[in-house]
């Protein structure tokens, strides 16, 4: 098994830098991806309701733990509080219980705010439109308001860390300005075409651990597009030269090379497949380490390119 890592937490914990997404992926191909990332020796699981997977994800993990192939206090589950729900006060604490269920776990590692905006829900639970078919959003959202609630699910131990997602700086920073438990971790686009160093070097300035989603890209967007009738061309990060010759130096595949270069930042990464043989290679990235003009490549391949732009989300 490859070698784990870590990253050290504001509030204490730890967080393994190599995890396992789950976005975008059916029932039945998660059920057996999850089961072979336990296996090969994956214990971070990311998740989130909007990626209706969480009840797949709780069978399987209830299955290892009741068999006593893993220990609960060995893996790290995280989970997020929706768009939908978080400009309601009174449904966060209700949205993770609700998660926790679904998950079959008493507490989840790490809780996040999947998104700074949220949007308003019909009755029927659908998201309000308006005429023109764009996504009605909630303007009011209180970001510090939301937070609290947040901190009163580590006070009654239903999640071990809090923090947040697509956030940016200024969002951030009211934050943390009113606040008394610190975000522990930010989750965020970043891979070679998008490296946001800004927001980044803030980051690392106020110890909030970043992780990284789309760390190789996300060809699955690109169906999300399609659905809500947006036509768009997404980077193939595997694809690029400079990649492949430093994958062919090191024997290594390119998504090797892609995620090698995000874990020497000190950024974890959740990339996400459901073939065996790539989940085993997304985490044997502990043999070899790019040096610094590789790194300095890589670097310069920096275009603000960003894959998941919400464009699927009208509005």
């Amino acid at each position: 098994m490859s070698e784990q890592k870590y990253l050290h937490l504001n509030d204490g914990s730890r967080m393994p830098i190599v995890g396992y997404g789950t976005w975008m992926a059916s029932e039945e191909e998660i059920t057996f991806a999850v089961n072979e990332a336990l296996k090969v020796g994956y214990r971070h699981i990311d998740t989130a309701p909007v990626y209706l997977n969480e009840k797949a994800i709780g069978n399987v993990l209830s299955k290892w733990i009741s068999s006593g192939k893993v220990k609960r206090s060995d893996l790290f589950i995280t989970t997020k509080l929706p768009p939908p729900g978080a400009d309601r006060l009174d449904l966060v604490e209700l949205t993770l219980r609700n998660s926790l269920a679904d998950l079959q776990l008493d507490y989840v590692d790490l809780y996040l705010i999947h998104t700074p905006f949220t949007v308003v829900l019909q009755e029927n639970g659908e998201f309000k439109r308006y005429e023109d078919g764009t996504i009605e959003v909630d303007p009011s959202t209180d970001h510090v308001a939301v937070w609290k609630e947040m901190e009163g699910l580590v006070a009654k131990g239903l999640a071990k860390s809090i923090g947040i997602s697509n956030f940016k700086e200024q969002q951030i920073e009211r934050i943390r300005q009113n606040c008394t438990i610190q975000p522990a971790v930010l989750q965020i686009e970043y891979h070679i075409y998008l490296q946001q160093p800004h927001l980044i070097e803030y980051c690392k300035s106020a110890n909030i651990a970043v992780t990284a989603y789309s760390p190789l890209g996300s060809k699955g967007v690109s169906g999300l597009n399609k659905m809500a009738g947006v036509e768009r061309e997404l980077p193939d990060l595997l694809d690029v030269p400079v990649v492949k010759e430093i994958a062919q130096k090191y024997n290594k595949s390119e998504a090797q090379v892609l995620l090698r270069w995000i874990v020497q930042k000190g950024i974890a990464v959740i990339p996400k497949s459901t073939n065996a043989k790539r989940m085993r290679e997304n985490k044997d990235i502990f043999d070899f380490k790019l040096d610094v003009d590789e790194v300095e490549q890589l670097n310069s391949l920096d275009a603000n390119v960003r894959v998941v732009n919400f464009s699927f989300f009208r509005g």
